[in-house]
């Protein structure tokens, strides 16, 4: 997030010296932090389970602020614990949990990453600004460091040790995108806009924080208001502002080529299609702007495979 500014870098770090890499928790992915705001108090567990010590994380918001849900998943409690509002979303092997909040969401609901859960309550204890969001993350009673997810996914990641970049690049690209995704015989997806490359898909110093992470997608430079198209059939799954990507638009097409692709258009000026419309390869779907953390008019095209990053350019059409 734009003001997120925390050293995502040493939880992953404390994390691997505490248990090998193949011991790392399956955590969902895409996955967003819940609100927009700085972390005000870490995530520090007690060394036993009945000491004091704090099992999550605080982010500070204005009261009212809407909070999301980090990753997909299914509501499995909302309502009120200590007069606390509570929720918790299941996301298989894991789950979230958000609190003080006043839920606008239901016990059973699926929500998708991003899809508002309710709105902070003032009155956390410990906060020091008008509202926190405590966010938390388990694993069965296990308690973990919810930033976990945000290196999981990367696109997050702000600050980063002097030295580390070597170290890093290949762990966080790894985690990233899981095991390389070679695309398959009719996986081939149409260019969203007509365009040059401006930005490739891999690890870069970010223009905005002048940090070391992974551009999680590939930039194409168009003028501000030129068509932005579907690069393949599909139902669009989502159509919301995002801080750091702005107008961003989530297409799914369903099983292409042996993968499960899902495709995500960002920073547009805006889109013309809704949630759940169904539309073909090539239609036009919005238009190309400068939203979120952008520092011109372009478009950040993103492809999941089977729900892990991957090069866009791997599936491409070569026209």
């Amino acid at each position: 997030m734009r003001r997120l500014s925390i050293v995502l870098l040493a939880c992953v770090l404390s994390f691997a010296a505490a248990a090998p890499a193949a011991a790392l928790p399956t955590l969902p992915d895409p996955a967003t932090a819940p609100v927009d705001g700085d972390v005000v108090r870490g995530f520090d567990p007690p060394e036993l389970d009945w000491l004091p010590g704090h099992r999550g994380v605080d982010l500070a918001v204005a009261p009212g602020a809407v909070v999301r849900a980090a990753a997909s998943g299914t509501v499995t409690f909302a309502g009120s614990i200590a007069g606390r509002g509570v929720i918790v979303v299941s996301h298989g092997s894991v789950r979230t949990t958000y609190e003080p909040v006043a839920p606008t969401t239901a016990v059973g609901q699926r929500v998708t990453v991003g899809s508002p859960l309710g709105s902070v309550q003032a009155g956390h204890a410990g906060c020091p600004a008008e509202a926190c969001l405590h966010w938390g993350l388990r694993e069965g009673e296990e308690y973990l460091d919810p930033l976990l997810m945000l290196t999981a996914q990367v696109s997050e990641v702000r600050l980063l040790p002097a030295g580390s970049r070597e170290l890093t690049a290949g762990r966080i690209r790894e985690r990233a995108t899981g095991p390389a995704v070679s695309p398959r015989t009719g996986a081939a997806l149409l260019s969203p806009v007509t365009g040059p490359v401006t930005s490739p898909f891999g690890m870069r110093v970010d223009p905005i924080t002048g940090t070391w992470r992974l551009h999680s997608g590939t930039d194409f430079g168009a003028p501000c208001g030129s068509p932005i198209r579907a690069a393949a059939a599909g139902v669009v799954r989502s159509v919301a502002w995002h801080p750091s990507y702005g107008n961003r638009l989530v297409l799914e097409h369903g099983q292409t080529g042996g993968s499960r692709l899902t495709t995500a258009y960002n920073h547009a000026t805006g889109y013309i299609v809704e949630p759940g419309r169904r539309v073909a390869a090539g239609q036009v779907i919005g238009s190309v702007g400068t939203t979120g953390d952008s520092t011109g008019c372009h478009l950040h095209f993103m492809v999941y495979a089977d729900d892990r990053l991957a090069d866009p350019m791997e599936y491409l059409t070569r026209q």
